[in-house]
């Protein structure tokens, strides 16, 4: 199950426009350069051998490159702590989805494999200490060496990309990495406008109702669950003012100039332990809006059933509410009204 503050990071990614950002800005491969949005498809995660439980906590991206039938796969992870065997992971992560194109009869006439960018989008305060490649776990004399394994991922520290980039990068997904490493003045004055401008320029409904979210996620990390929309003047002026009483928790995050590890991870251990119930009261908000948003008013017993969920409940309906057709299909079997 994916973390509660992960679950809004999936939703962003779940739009191609945000992947692509990902690839060209904040990867330095130039394959990806000049692609359009139809050359992105979402591959189902789902992609694990019998007996073993499909991920839910990561997203597979194909991408179609060049006009001929060559495809790579995008394993994205979203880490909000540390994880000495990412490494090994992503080993299994890749060799499963390769299992699965076999079995599926998915490969080219050619029955070659196809390439595979493991990226780990890592948004925590420590910095991050892992191994980056499987061979720096592996201890083994010098003669066996050629015949261990070797698995290496990308690794895009939010917290640690460079400032300036950012500011000179008018991308959406920029923008958003600006609002939470940016004081809270420069996010109301600065970075709060940009985005603005940027659904202005680019309106898309989808879009901007996953970054509502987002927004809405990140009030709730700073002790405020309420609710944002980006569409409304009035509620956005409320918002530059909400994001300026922020300023001291950005400070108690690290999320402005950064502190000495063991401090933040106090801190941080701190806060997830006296917030706990917090986190939870925010998830049913951010559920509540996000349904609202979609189908409009809820049932009663819709309602009723949100208020009396479980997170692990909450984090399920969350995400199918992304892209579900009907309120049904967001509960499950059972029917979401009377």
């Amino acid at each position: 199950m994916p973390a509660h503050h992960d679950l809004p990071y999936r939703s962003l990614f779940a739009h191609p426009e945000l992947v692509r950002e990902l690839l060209t800005t904040l990867t330095p491969f130039t394959v990806f350069d000049d692609l359009a949005l139809s050359a992105f498809e979402a591959v189902d995660p789902a992609y694990v051998s019998e007996g073993l439980a499909a991920r839910q906590n990561d997203l597979v991206w194909r991408v179609r490159i060049g006009g001929q039938c060559l495809y790579v796969y995008i394993l994205l992870e979203f880490q909000s702590g540390l994880d000495h065997w990412m490494a090994l992971r992503m080993q299994n992560d890749v060799g499963l989805l390769c299992q699965n194109l076999v079995k599926r009869h998915a490969l080219p006439p050619s029955l070659m494999l196809p390439p595979v960018l493991p990226l780990v989008f890592y948004n925590g305060v420590p910095r991050w200490n892992a191994c980056v490649d499987l061979a720096d776990l592996v201890d083994a004399p010098a003669e066996l060496l050629p015949f261990q394994p070797s698995q290496r991922y990308v690794l895009i520290d939010r917290q640690r990309l460079d400032p300036v980039a950012l500011e000179a990068n008018a991308s959406l997904l920029a923008l958003l990495i600006r609002m939470e490493l940016s004081s809270a003045p420069k996010v109301r004055y600065k970075v709060l406008p940009a985005l603005l401008t940027w659904f202005k320029d680019a309106p898309q409904a989808s879009l901007m109702r996953s970054v509502e979210v987002w927004l809405q996620a990140l009030a709730a990390r700073r002790g405020n669950p309420e609710a944002f929309s980006l569409d409304s003047g009035e509620e956005v002026g409320d918002m530059g003012r909400q994001f300026e009483t922020w300023a001291e928790e950005f400070e108690d995050l690290g999320f402005q100039k950064g502190s000495e590890q063991g401090k933040a991870e106090g801190r941080a251990l701190g806060q997830a332990q006296g917030r706990a119930e917090g986190h939870v009261a925010a998830l049913r908000g951010m559920l509540g809006r996000l349904l609202r948003k979609r189908f409009g008013d809820l049932p009663e017993p819709a309602a009723q059933r949100i208020a009396a969920a479980t997170q692990a409940q909450l984090e399920q309906w969350f995400e199918r509410g992304i892209d579900a057709p009907g309120l049904d299909a967001v509960f499950g079997d059972e029917p979401a009204s009377a």
